[in-house]
């Protein structure tokens, strides 16, 4: 009898971290569908036009999937993007519309697929956060509270789900050369009022994103915590950005935001 090949279904898999991600998750045998708002997927794997911030789009694939697979066993959330820019001269529907893709997408993608999952009685959930969600960037308010939302969430989640034999998790990614760097939206305005903190700050960022993990090396740690028998609810990529996140349990709020401040407010 022939095994059955496991599921994986991924969002925002056509470049960067998803693409590697989706990339390591092939070369450990899953069955790779990929959900972005292209029209084309990447080699290997199967692609469907699916946009996070519409519900709609994100069930017709999901009963798509499962036209072709009797069962979905991986959904890694990896859809998002960055904004940047002082809280005081950012607008609401560019705050919202960060929370709408980054946190809400991954809300939407999960109400789908947690169904399959429960009737399945197994499945993993692994949702793409930030060390940004547990050490708050300024002048990338929007982009940390995203991703702080997600921790929250995924741990609220993981104990509301664990009786069906669900696992849910989310992964902190530090700084990665990928081109989410390039197609982060910025917002200068007020950068004047600011002594040209806003443009210092969001430089100094590029840089070390640019200077940072290559993205094949986070994909397949995702990929392994995808993958693996049993996950902690949250899981933090490198050996620097552990220590960083050791930081944050163990100093005082304000000595954390003040060293912090020392590096991306100046």
């Amino acid at each position: 009898m022939t095994p059955v090949k496991k599921v994986c279904v991924i969002t925002g898999g056509t470049s960067g971290i998803g693409l590697c991600t989706a990339q390591a998750m092939l070369e450990k045998g899953y069955t790779v569908y990929e959900l972005s708002r292209r029209a084309e997927g990447a080699p290997g794997m199967k692609h469907i036009m699916a946009d996070v911030t519409k519900e709609e789009t994100l069930a017709a694939a999901v009963q798509e999937i499962l036209k072709q697979e009797d069962h979905i066993d991986v959904l890694i959330n990896n859809a998002g993007f960055g904004i940047s820019g002082a809280v005081e001269f950012t607008k609401t529907e560019d705050a919202q519309h960060q929370l709408d893709v980054n946190f809400f997408g991954m809300v939407r993608m999960n109400r789908q697929v947690l169904p399959v999952m429960r009737r399945q009685c197994h499945g993993r959930i692994v949702n793409l956060s930030s060390v940004a969600g547990a050490i708050p960037i300024p002048f990338q308010a929007y982009y940390s509270a995203s991703k702080a939302a997600i921790n929250s969430y995924t741990m609220a989640l993981a104990n509301e789900v664990k009786p069906f034999g669900i696992q849910v998790c989310c992964v902190q990614p530090g700084d990665i050369c990928t081109g989410f760097t390039a197609a982060r939206e910025k917002n200068p305005e007020g950068d004047d009022v600011y002594g040209g903190r806003i443009a210092r700050s969001v430089a100094g960022m590029e840089r070390d994103e640019q200077n940072g993990m290559a993205p094949e090396k986070a994909g397949a740690f995702i990929a392994h915590v995808a993958d693996k028998k049993s996950v902690r609810p949250i899981n933090t990529i490198g050996l620097q950005y552990k220590f960083f996140c050791f930081l944050v349990k163990i100093l005082p709020a304000k000595t954390l935001n003040w060293l912090v401040g020392l590096i991306y407010a100046k």
